[in-house]
């Protein structure tokens, strides 16, 4: 990779991590599921009539927007809504990772390593240990929709797996096209009216973070990811991913001064060490084995 794909690939973490921090200020104004509605209707509005769907079965486009736009982000959104800080939601959000092992395990056969399984159950006791703490502190369901969004992620990657290599930036859009209806029918029954009468109230703040998640965090942070992707070695793109929960507890610290206990912090590194053994320790295990060879 040149410096220009390495500052792409700061800048991707950089726009994802920043995305908690515009979701909890969107959650403020407009209720979880109306906002996710809106996310991605402006993400498939106009986008569909300007590119072509993309060249996988519509049942598998269907499906990874149901499993992605529709579950992950309901969860993902209801969560921070009912009070979980943003900043934890994006390192835990990150555990998809480990159940899109897991059901690519369960699915697809794919075995995993011995250091990826040592890299789950390190995240897991991280995970264990933030649950302890939301327990005692009353916040254990916005935790737990959290874990679902997460669960729902790795789904859509095992779905997003079976279309093979396709338009990315079109596989979004068009997956994104299932999402409003459903999320505003959601909104109608759990959210009732005042959902509606909140997005005619809200202010210029509520549409840019709207813009923001669609077009910044959606468009083209896929766009630019999928972009890395095809040009170098996913061994070399992927470990951006790990900066995406620095740079999330970052501003959420920056901008709302999030409490996060010394517990939570603990846990929180727990998770982080976890997903770095994942993404890193093979490659460790063979410069070792190889410095080891050569003695």
């Amino acid at each position: 990779m040149v410096l220009r794909d390495y500052l792409v690939a700061l800048l991707i973490a950089l726009i994802w991590g920043v995305n908690f921090v515009i979701i909890k200020s969107g959650v403020s104004d407009v209720p979880p599921l109306m906002f996710a509605a809106l996310r991605f209707l402006f993400v498939s509005f106009p986008a569909i009539f300007f590119l072509k769907p993309p060249k996988a079965a519509a049942w598998i486009i269907a499906a990874y927007g149901f499993a992605v736009a529709i579950m992950q982000f309901g969860f993902v959104f209801s969560a921070i809504s009912l009070g979980m800080p943003a900043g934890l939601t994006s390192l835990i959000v990150q555990s998809q990772m480990f159940f899109t092992i897991f059901l690519a395990w369960l699915v697809m056969g794919e075995r995993p390593g011995l250091q990826q399984l040592f890299g789950g159950l390190i995240a897991f006791a991280g995970i264990l240990v933030i649950a302890s703490q939301r327990e005692s502190s009353g916040g254990l369901l916005p935790f737990l929709l959290v874990v679902c969004g997460a669960a729902s992620w790795g789904l859509g990657n095992v779905i997003g797996k079976l279309a093979g290599r396709v338009d990315m930036l079109a596989f979004t859009v068009w997956s994104s096209l299932i999402a409003p209806v459903p999320l505003l029918a959601l909104s109608w029954y759990f959210e009732g009216a005042w959902a509606y009468e909140a997005v005619l109230a809200s202010g210029l703040s509520f549409w840019l973070a709207v813009a923001y998640l669609a077009y910044l965090g959606t468009m083209l942070g896929y766009t630019l990811w999928s972009h890395l992707l095809s040009q170098h070695k996913a061994a070399e793109v992927a470990p951006f991913s790990l900066l995406v929960p620095v740079f999330g507890l970052t501003s959420a610290q920056l901008i709302y001064a999030e409490p996060v206990s010394r517990v939570e912090w603990m846990g929180a590194g727990l998770v982080l060490a976890g997903l770095s053994w994942t993404v890193f320790g093979p490659n460790l295990r063979r410069r070792f084995r190889g410095s080891a060879g050569s003695v």
